[in-house]
């Protein structure tokens, strides 16, 4: 709209016809739906909505699609300079978008309405009718969390403020993070749930009149998270061309208009059964009279500023609490600060119209609820005075006389629209629950089977009316929210610090409240915060200001109340939350405590001797929200389903449950996690690794930290640890734990114990991991003279060695020693084990790399095939021992021309390796190499280099820039490089490749003479001949041994 224009509220109708005779209030069923739109600032109730060609399409359009619509565009003055301005706020427009709405529809309130906005609307509880008749809403490029065109709009008010009359006002709501949008997004939200909300959201950037363009309102601020009942739609426009459509062909207006056509097919059967509700609502007011309704109140609650999303469990309780006659009933439970207050709050607020009187008990205790009894009896006195007739009184002295006669009050055949809220019900009397100080709820509820109740508690036992358990938040920007709220700190939703420590409290809105008010009197920074969390967790929370929103005041405090339940319960659960804190927080499951029963604690063997009594301690903490079974944990058919805390509940049983350390309990839990590492081929031990990972982790630090005892059993704990770092590719944590056992063992064993062998031998498997090929060498021949001296030249460790060595001989190109290896190994096993052995089809496996690397490829697939046969049918189609001979089988058909059957194996393996293993293991990494190698060959070079560039970031994360595998991906790229004819990008590779070959394997190593190969191939295609012919010189003057 341009200064000179004027916009007083007013509005057109199009498609028009006479406004439908008056009818009594729910009589609507056949009545036309209405559509409403409303322009943003600086916006005209007609040409907001016309294209450059004249096509206003809601005159023009639309009335085609939806003949049997009213189509309503509303104006108002919504300028922010001009030669005339007013200065009214945008809740001033919205007062009189409801009354002008209201006006026009007086002779009849019940047609379904839709609402198109192109920009923030007010308050839709102004006048309840229109809410009622509100079936859906459109916004189109709302600001709901500002936009970065009001900044910009702002510099042209107060340019043109000047010599022009302007009106800043209507900018400043909008602006990014304002509080007044905050306050109305808190407002829609808990009733956002009741209405079809579309967000559409613009595509492209709008010309500015500087020549600058902008997003003006980015897709993060046009749609609400969280919200329910909510679509996202793109607008392939910029903001101010968003609203107009030139033709029925138009795609935009196709999408809008097919969603306006669903919505108002839809809307006449909901907002009558709306009209009834209210009707049934309207008509219990009237019989009640002044006889029971009493003044809304939340002053027995303890309410928040940082209430934020919730929109699922707000819907859900909104259905749960309006159908049928009887008494409606939901039972919030959940972990304590998980927000179960709040969220009843937020309903009460969004529905306090629904009932003639609302109630809030306090039942953390039977005096607590007995003395909320008394004083719901002086509010229904104050508010109901005819209620003394009804027996209503009060005496401090006879509470149990004043609870009953309110009882009586609630339960009259004529007061039926109540709501009563039974807060912190955490001690319920249920089965298992010996506590004599435990609550009977049933005495405390009215008999009668109408009203509606709502219940808070921690135990997921508590079972009147509906169960509903409440959550963490789980979009992080509902986090940030809370964060930005309580901290009263600018630019938090965009700040990759605050996200981390979001995702460190990991949506527990207590936490959050209690990290945004210590930041709100302290300059420290979200970084600091999140480090003094992990260095310093008890004194931080202790230091932390209280939360008046909140009964239990302070995190650290908070579970205090469900440990002292659980210990009266069932003491073997409070040990095994005490213990819990020395493992992770995620995924604790019953085999992993079986193997330690037997050297544990008394308490300990009873806990794991059997899966019932595990189950069931963990059961009483279930109940209580404080652990949940896991659902993610991954099953199999060897080992049980486990069970998870939340982090900060983790962090509570670390610094507060176990505020004196317990060396015997990380001693418990080392043992559990080391004695349970598998097998490498034994059948599932892929998933019981990737299980055992975090736990593993964790004890680990509690060693370096020097938490654990030093005794006889932590170099075999370590060794155990080590084994299972060094397979899955975690190098540098393994080689610590081998240095720290080996050593364990030759101070307390000797140098030539069969257990310091052990250790050696793991070494030479880890050096040769790490490339460190020289080291792993001298390993492999001090463990094997020691395992032939000790046990003998045809022992399984023997054996082992041999087949280790045999390995490494292949990777010092020493193909012939390695093949005497395998042998030996091959024909040993075979004997002791027998030819179906894991360990000798291993072996197998091995011998056909070997003939793979010879080209004796008949004998390198015979070996594959026998390898992959045996494999499958012991440890089944997804073991990545399994994926490993297909992987090579891959490799075998590439260089055979085979390209589909090549592809198909790579792709299996990689599928599978990923789901076992991930993406960054040096196995899954290895199949991405080759897959890389096999589309260059082919000329599917796009395709090589996505797979090189991906196989190159993970081995440099996982091994280093200068492992032989992360040369062997450099060098593939430098060729790849030279088939794109970009010759200085593939010298750069080759240079790298060569450094790192040279310093590894020597300078006559076959691999290191291919990249010699390499380079000098591009130093001719440069013109640098000289180069060239000095790195050929090299060939005649070394060997390749």
């Amino acid at each position: 709209m341009t200064g000179h224009q004027r916009a007083e509220a007013a509005g057109t109708f199009y498609n028009t016809c006479p406004w439908p005779e008056s009818r009594g209030r729910g009589e609507a069923a056949n009545h036309r739906p209405s559509i409403v739109a409303i322009h943003g600032l600086n916006g005209h109730r007609d040409e907001t909505w016309t294209a450059a060609n004249g096509t206003h399409w809601l005159r023009d359009l639309l009335p085609n699609d939806l003949p049997n619509a009213r189509i309503f565009c509303w104006g108002y003055d919504a300028n922010t300079h001009g030669k005339r301005v007013s200065h009214q706020f945008l809740h001033d427009h919205a007062e009189e978008l409801v009354s002008d709405l209201c006006r026009r529809r007086k002779r009849t309130d019940v047609q379904a309405l839709i609402h198109s906005d192109a920009a923030r609307k007010g308050a839709l509880e102004e006048h309840r009718s229109i809410k009622t008749s509100t079936y859906g809403i459109i916004f189109m490029g709302t600001p709901h969390q500002g936009g970065n065109g009001v900044h910009f709009g702002k510099l042209l008010v107060n340019a043109a403020s000047i010599h022009k009359t302007t009106n800043s006002q209507l900018l400043e709501h909008l602006e990014r993070d304002s509080e007044w949008l905050q306050q109305q997004l808190r407002q829609y939200g808990p009733i956002s749930g009741e209405f079809v909300t579309k967000f559409a959201y613009e595509e492209y950037k709008t010309p500015t009149a500087l020549g600058h363009s902008i997003i003006v309102v980015p897709k993060a601020s046009a749609v609400v998270p969280g919200s329910a009942n909510a679509e996202q739609i793109m607008i392939h426009a910029d903001h101010r061309e968003m609203v107009k459509f030139e033709s029925e062909e138009d795609s935009d207006y196709e999408k809008v208009s097919d969603h306006l056509i669903m919505m108002v097919e839809a809307a006449g059967s909901v907002v009558s059964l709306r009209w009834e509700e209210e009707i049934r609502v309207d008509a219990a007011r009237s019989n009640l009279g002044q006889n029971f309704s009493v003044i809304f109140s939340l002053s027995e609650a303890s309410e928040t500023n940082h209430f934020v999303a919730r929109q699922t469990e707000l819907a859900t309780m909104h259905e749960a609490l309006s159908g049928g006659t009887d008494r409606n009933a939901v039972t919030l439970h959940g972990l304590g600060g998980i927000g179960k207050t709040q969220l009843a709050i937020a309903y009460i607020k969004a529905h306090r119209d629904n009932y003639s009187a609302i109630f809030w008990l306090n039942i953390k205790d039977e005096v607590s609820v007995k003395q909320s009894y008394l004083r719901l009896a002086k509010r229904i006195l104050q508010d109901c005075p005819s209620a003394s007739q009804l027996g209503v009184f009060t005496d401090d002295k006879r509470q149990d006389d004043v609870m009953a006669a309110v009882k009586r009050w609630l339960e009259h055949a004529k007061n039926t629209q109540w709501l009563v809220v039974f807060d912190n019900y955490d001690n319920p009397k249920v089965p298992g629950n010996t506590d004599p100080g435990a609550v009977d709820i049933r005495q405390f509820l009215p008999e009668t089977y109408h009203g509606s109740v709502i219940i808070t508690t921690r135990s997921s036992k508590v079972n009147v009316g509906r169960r509903m358990k409440v959550g963490k938040l789980e979009d992080v920007r509902d986090s940030l929210q809370i964060l930005s709220d309580a901290s009263h700190r600018e630019g938090v939703i965009d700040d990759p610090n605050a996200a981390e420590l979001a995702k460190e409290l990991d949506g527990l809105p207590l936490a959050l409240a209690t990290a945004g008010a210590y930041l709100d009197q302290v300059a420290t920074s979200f970084q600091g915060y999140l480090r003094l969390y992990k260095a310093s967790w008890l004194k931080l929370q202790q230091t932390t200001p209280q939360l008046s929103s909140y009964e239990d005041r302070q995190l650290f405090t908070t579970w205090q109340l469900s440990y002292d339940h659980i210990k009266r319960q069932n003491k073997f659960s409070a040990r095994l939350l005490q213990l819990w804190a020395y493992f992770d927080n995620q995924d604790l499951w019953f085999e992993l405590l079986q193997e330690q029963n037997s050297s544990g604690p008394e308490w300990f063997a009873r806990l794991a001797e059997d899966e019932l009594s595990f189950h069931e301690a963990m059961r009483v903490l279930c109940n209580h929200g404080l652990a949940e079974a896991d659902s993610s944990s991954e099953m199999d058919e060897i080992e049980s389903t486990g069970y998870s805390m939340h982090t900060c509940v983790h962090e509570w049983t670390t610094h507060v449950l176990n505020q004196e350390w317990s060396k015997e309990l990380a001693r418990l839990s080392l043992y559990c996690v080391s004695l349970h590492v598998p097998v490498i081929n034994a059948k599932g031990s892929w998933k019981t690794q990737r299980r055992l990972m975090q736990h593993a982790s964790r004890c680990w630090s509690s060693v370096k930290a020097g938490k654990v005892e030093k005794e006889n059993g932590l170099p075999v704990a370590l060794g155990n640890l080590g084994n299972l770092f060094s397979t899955l590719s975690k190098l540098e944590e393994a080689e610590q734990m081998f240095d720290w056992a080996l050593h364990g063992f030759q101070d307390a064993l000797g140098a030539n114990h069969v257990l310091t062998l052990h250790i050696v031998n793991s070494m030479g498997d880890l050096y040769t991991k790490q490339g460190k090929l020289i080291k792993a060498e001298k390993m492999y021949e001090r463990a094997l003279h020691g395992f032939e001296t000790a046990l003998g030249p045809n022992d399984t460790d023997t054996l082992n060695t041999f087949n280790c060595l045999g390995i490494l001989y292949r990777r010092l190109d020493k193909l012939g020693e390695a093949e005497k290896m395998y042998q030996r190994a091959l024909q040993g096993y075979k004997r002791a084990l027998g030819p179906e052995d894991m360990t000798t089809i291993n072996i197998a496996n091995n011998l056909g790399l070997l003939y793979f690397d010879q080209r004796r490829l008949g004998e390198a697939e015979e070996m594959y095939l026998l390898a992959l046969h045996g494999f499958e049918k012991s440890l089944g189609h997804n073991h990545p021992s399994t994926l490993n001979v297909v992987n090579n089988l891959g490799m075998l058909f590439a260089v055979q021309e085979q390209l589909e059957p090549a592809v198909e194996m790579y792709k299996r393996a990689l599928q599978g390796k990923v789901n076992a293993l991930g993406i960054d293991h040096s196995s899954t990494l290895g199949t991405i190499n080759n897959m890389g190698m096999l589309y260059a060959n082919h000329g599917r070079l796009n395709e090589a280099k996505e797979m090189y560039l991906q196989a190159l970031k993970g081995k440099e994360k996982a091994f280093g820039p200068d492992h032989m595998s992360t040369l062997g991906t450099v060098n593939n790229l430098g060729m790849l490089y030279v088939a794109y004819e970009r010759l200085d990008e593939a010298e750069e590779m080759f240079l790298r490749a060569l450094r790192g070959k040279e310093n590894a394997l020597g300078p006559g190593h076959t691999s290191t003479l291919n990249t010699v190969n390499n380079l000098a191939l591009v130093y001719k295609m440069t013109g640098k001949e000289n180069e060239a012919w000095q790195l050929y010189a090299r060939f005649p003057k070394t060997t390749t041994g």
